[in-house]
């Protein structure tokens, strides 16, 4: 069986043809794909060639890892019935292709432990929103290393205000903490928030910040932060740099600074976000603000990653 999907012939460079599925094994299902996000991180990356060595990393490639569907069929004995819809992380469904990550096709086929059930949208909603879960499963983990950490000072400091650093500010809010400053310097995203402040830095005099979260993805923001710090505060990096870090000693000396790097998030972590979404305590309203379909797809990447106004774009598969 075959199935459209996006591919990444090389840096720039992509089409959207049918490719082979991988056979079905036991506790494998098949989703119908609705929706599936592009990611400005990691995928802005592997579109312009700049993502560092990484494994399976190669061209073509099918992208994608923030996708939602419906189970179509099932093999063996798996937890999940035709016709429910789940949110799928990646998947390796495609035959003479890198999957990395595998989640932008029309069908996957993937292990049904991999997936996670999501609630039905309400009578005006799409569902679509279930794309972000991957993003809001990262926020979590790099404050709460997927439930194993329980932070003394959760973030008072976020640096960007694109989606990561709205979920980052709406997970802080629901979790009864003081509500963060987010930094955005760019004024047509610093709006927006419900329950924290976005400042442009330069109008921020503080510098006695204890948890500074950096989701911008800039790889000079140390020196923009440090100094900010409070005696014994800590940076966390939780975006992702293609380029070096580096940082003046002297000011992080001064401040018994700590610098933490939060990688990607775990099963904890997703299944916690999906706890949290389907019981009405996290928000993922808002948040996708443009809508392409397959066939519009090359322009959805250059809206994606080069329009200040997109702070989520989603291919829309269900038509």
């Amino acid at each position: 069986m075959n199935a459209d999907a996006i591919v990444f012939q090389s840096p720039c460079q992509l089409s959207v043809q049918p490719l082979p599925l991988r056979a079905m094994v036991p506790g494998d299902i098949e989703v119908q794909v609705e929706y599936s996000g592009i990611s400005t991180g990691t995928e802005r990356l592997l579109w312009d060639g700049s993502m560092p060595p990484f494994p399976g990393m190669g061209y073509p490639l099918v992208p994608g890892y923030e996708t939602v569907g419906r189970v179509v069929r099932t093999l063996g004995d798996v937890p999940l019935a035709i016709g429910d819809r789940v949110f799928v992380p990646g998947s390796y469904s495609f035959e003479g292709v890198h999957n990395l990550f595998g989640g932008a096709g029309q069908r996957l086929v993937v292990p049904a432990a991999r997936v996670v059930r999501v609630n039905e949208p309400g009578a005006q909603a799409s569902g679509a929103d279930a794309v972000l879960l991957a993003l809001a499963a990262t926020a979590y983990h790099s404050v709460t290393f997927g439930g194993t950490r329980d932070p003394d000072t959760p973030p008072d400091l976020i640096v960007g205000h694109g989606v990561m650093g709205r979920l980052l500010a709406r997970l802080t809010v629901a979790a009864g903490g003081p509500a963060p400053v987010v930094w955005e310097t760019q004024a047509l995203r610093q709006d927006g928030a419900d329950g924290y402040t976005v400042l442009h830095p330069d109008d921020d005099d503080r510098k006695n910040y204890r948890a500074i979260y950096d989701v911008s993805g800039d790889a000079r923001i140390l020196h923009k932060v440090i100094p900010r710090l409070d005696k014994g505060g800590e940076v966390v990096l939780a975006g992702f740099y293609h380029q070096d870090i580096s940082f003046a000693y002297a000011p992080a000396f001064m401040r018994e600074a700590s610098i933490r790097v939060a990688a990607e998030w775990k099963r904890a972590d997703l299944l916690a976000v999906t706890e949290l979404v389907n019981t009405g305590r996290l928000s993922l309203d808002g948040l996708i603000t443009h809508t392409h379909t397959p066939s519009q797809a090359r322009d959805a990447y250059e809206v994606a990653f080069g329009d200040p106004l997109c702070l989520k774009m989603v291919l829309d598969w269900s038509h």
